[in-house]
């Protein structure tokens, strides 16, 4: 089942449950001034607020847009008012359009399916380039140097999670959590399972061993 990904500063990305239709699940989550916590797969629909606690709505937007995660989502800014210059300053800051608030689940949900099919064709062609390491998202393959590294789903998707978070040390539950949603839920012996395919693949690539563990901490996606 494809999944479109629903992101909203507002506390109503933290209330709202999925919602399926037509052989899509829509999931809803809260975004913070550090983009998403978890691994976006398929579509990405961003709702920001005009004014937030931390930072102002356009400059989140603009940090979205900066962020290759983040870079092809839908934006939306939520205004306060309907006013000619706020929505001006919108669209300059990289916002694809607007409404003005407060938002309800319906709201919500009625403009994304009206315009999803176009964000799906563009998160489609999605590829990560980092350093020696490629991800071709619509071809869902990984190469190092050029030489394709062989991944079951499972690792295909945290190796992306690892090349979207580089350099940081995630635990065990940052990975749970990262990945999504996941029936049945995910342990973390699972996901040593997975670490250990993962850097095998990799090093069977040419690719060496990026992958280091930190004691008693989690695991390091090393890119120079």
């Amino acid at each position: 089942m494809d999944v479109v990904n629903i992101f909203l500063t507002s506390e109503l990305g933290e209330s709202l449950e999925d919602f399926v239709h037509d052989h899509r699940r829509f999931t809803f989550d809260r975004l913070g001034p550090e983009g998403p916590r978890r691994l976006v797969e398929g579509p990405m629909w961003a709702f920001i607020d005009w004014v937030l606690p931390d930072l102002a709505g356009l400059e989140l937007c603009r940090r979205l847009r900066a962020d290759p995660r983040t870079a092809d989502a839908h934006v939306t800014m939520v205004l306060e008012e309907d006013d000619p210059e706020d929505r001006r300053r919108a669209l300059r800051a990289g916002a694809d359009d607007y409404v003005v608030g407060p938002l309800t689940r319906t709201a919500v949900l009625d403009r994304v399916l009206a315009l999803q099919s176009r964000a799906s064709e563009r998160n489609a062609t999605r590829r990560f380039e980092l350093g020696a390491l490629v991800i071709d998202m619509a071809a869902l393959q990984a190469r190092w140097d050029g030489e394709p590294i062989v991944l079951r789903p499972n690792e295909f998707r945290l190796l992306r999670f690892f090349a979207e978070n580089p350099n940081r040390v995630l635990t065990r539950d940052d990975l749970i959590n990262g990945l999504g949603k996941r029936e049945p839920p995910i342990d973390e012996r699972t996901v040593d399972v997975w670490i250990g395919r993962l850097r095998r693949s990799i090093k069977a690539a040419g690719g060496g061993n990026p992958l280091r563990t930190v004691r008693s901490l989690g695991y390091v996606f090393d890119l120079g």
